[in-house]
């Protein structure tokens, strides 16, 4: 199980010193408990030549000690980072290795504090509330309520199902206490494509964004739109009836898009809210989900009992468990693709008010919670359903529905999964819509999507206001106002999603989520275990035992060459779609 072992960093006063000039970004995301203090803020401000990356920087710099020959500058430091020891080791070892300063910014203007400088890492708004509505908010989807007829399926019995689902989790879960240490050590927007890019360059950083801006992320929330829409429709014109044009699916889809788009461009605020309400819904309804399942196995009550399952009580478990290695690996496949969406909050790290005590405190209670979660939801599944209706439904959900409650209980249901599919979307296009910016920023794609706002200079400002509308705008606007969020960035996003939308041929693009999410997870995972041996006195506030990302690999490993084995054809796409980015990227950053 991941180590839990929180490593408080040590608060220092320091009088002024003179420190060589440091990056905008990085200031930005390390002076994290300067909230309130606007004079102290005014002193960190960008040393670097604006319109080019610190980290393609280091080529021009001098390489005896990798920094910028530029006269010192004196800094006033009051944080509860120390972060003298993070940055000195990356800053000074990279110009042979790849490495880059912590916290690279090209100097595209963002967020607007007032004195011209613009970046939204300086908006440190993000609680652990936040962070923990985000990761649930995208791993509870659709998955619960659709793969275990995946899972049972492959596994051969009921209670090897569940041990597949444990294992799922765990083994998500050393992904997330793998990703929660990076995020600590470098707590920049962006995830992966800030750690490949700090780590073994900005080639690695930049074929993850071309790959996550274009596929992945719109791919993924593609598959979540159309799914709620689907759920949407059969709850209006009812489960009876008979097939429905795919196009009010998508045409629901769509709208359910623009929908989140829309909320998510207001504030950043309203968005993360909306995650912690929709986070709380899903708990609601897989405890009800729970509770029904324990009631009709108690008392045998139901609203069509021979459609009941009675076979859990005189049947052992185990029976007809799979002996094939290949199907174990299927199952496994479908129980983690129900646990993805845990590195979710490593997109908006920056944006968080305490990244290196909340990240690690949202990775070790939400997939605990998930796991718990999915156990119990898979177990009133197999209290109220025979194992065929469980092996051979897409909809468990709302056949667990019918059989319990009746109509009114496939209604139900249906409306909780398409709750639980809006709930995720909002969760991925809020940390899209971060990718696209950070991949502005860097000069990856072009810097209109880093913007904040509609205008580069201005966001809508909150007049003065009464107390009480004070409270009330306080609760969804953020403090700079409405609309100071990266809203091209979500534009872009919402746009391609919706040509996947139209498109719709999800097998193909399920197979590249897979083939290729799960490469750069082990690239990022391998980068920390790189990071541990290069860069050891780095100042890291959550630290996980080492066989943690050791075991990660090996799953990423042994997923990835099931998916080149099975499917060696597509899976030739996907690496060849990556290599598309290597001219690309000479052609966006240069050599």
């Amino acid at each position: 199980m991941p180590s839990n072992q929180y490593t408080p960093p040590m608060v220092q006063q320091q009088p002024s010193v003179h420190l060589p000039p440091r990056d905008s970004l990085e200031l930005a995301s390390l002076a994290s408990s300067d909230h309130n203090n606007d004079g102290q803020r005014a002193s960190f401000e960008s040393s670097s030549e604006g319109g080019i990356p610190s980290s393609r920087k280091l080529s021009l710099e001098d390489p005896e000690d990798g920094r910028p020959r530029a006269k010192s500058r004196t800094y006033s430091l009051s944080s509860a980072f120390d972060f003298n020891s993070a940055l000195f080791p990356l800053s000074a070892s990279g110009a042979g290795a790849g490495y880059a300063p912590i916290g690279t910014s090209n100097g595209t203007e963002g967020y607007d504090l007032g004195n011209g400088q613009q970046n939204l890492e300086k908006n440190k708004s993000l609680t652990f509330l936040n962070g923990l509505s985000l990761v649930v908010g995208l791993i509870i989807g659709s998955g619960i309520f659709s793969s275990p007829a995946s899972v049972n399926s492959n596994a051969g019995s009921p209670g090897a199902s569940l041990i597949v689902w444990v294992v799922s989790g765990i083994l998500a879960w050393t992904g997330a206490a793998s990703y929660a240490e990076l995020g600590g050590a470098i707590p920049l927007n962006g995830g992966a494509q800030v750690y490949l890019s700090k780590i073994f360059g900005e080639w690695a950083g930049f074929l993850f964004t071309w790959c996550a801006v274009t596929v992945l992320k719109p791919g993924s929330a593609a598959i979540i739109a159309i799914i709620f829409g689907e759920y949407i429709v059969r709850a209006i014109v009812g489960a009876e009836v008979g097939d429905v044009s795919p196009w009010f699916n998508k045409g629901v889809a769509i709208f359910g898009l623009l929908l989140v788009t829309a909320i998510n461009s207001i504030s950043t605020k309203l968005g993360a809210r909306t995650s912690d309400v929709f986070m709380f819904l899903k708990f609601i309804g897989l405890l009800a989900i729970t509770v029904i399942g324990i009631i009709v196995a108690a008392t045998g009550w139901g609203y069509n009992r021979d459609a009941l399952s009675h076979t859990w009580k005189t049947t052992n478990w185990f029976e007809g468990t799979s002996s094939s290695t290949s199907q174990w690996a299927v199952a496994l496949y479908a129980g983690l693709w129900a646990y993805d969406g845990w590195d979710n909050t490593n997109y908006v790290v920056g944006e968080m008010k305490n990244p290196g005590k909340d990240l690690p405190r949202v990775i070790h209670t939400s997939l605990p919670m998930v796991i718990v979660a999915y156990i119990l939801a898979n177990l009133a599944y197999v209290f109220v359903l025979p194992t065929e209706v469980i092996n051979s439904s897409n909809t468990v959900a709302v056949a667990f529905g019918q059989a319990a409650l009746g109509p009114i209980g496939s209604l139900v249901l249906a409306l909780v999964v398409s709750g639980s599919c809006f709930g995720a979307l909002n969760a991925t296009t809020f940390t899209a819509g971060r990718l696209v910016y950070s991949a502005g920023k860097e000069g990856y794609i072009p810097s209109v999507f880093a913007n904040i706002g509609l205008s580069s200079k201005q966001q809508i400002r909150l007049p003065r206001r009464s107390a009480r509308a004070k409270l009330l705008t306080g609760l969804v606007a953020d403090d700079a106002g409405f609309f100071a969020t990266p809203i091209y960035a979500m534009l872009l996003n919402a746009a391609l999603t919706s040509i996947y939308i139209i498109i719709g041929d999800f097998t193909t693009l399920t197979t590249f989520y897979g083939v290729a999410s799960y490469l750069f997870y082990f690239a990022s995972v391998v980068g920390l275990i790189i990071l541990r041996v290069k860069e050891p006195e780095l100042e890291r506030p959550y630290k996980c035992w080492i066989v943690t990302p050791v075991i990660f690999c090996c799953v990423s490993l042994f997923l990835l060459s099931r998916a080149i084995f099975a499917k060696p054809l597509q899976a030739l796409i996907v690496f060849a779609f990556i290599a598309v980015g290597v001219p690309l990227f000479w052609w966006r950053v240069g050599p």
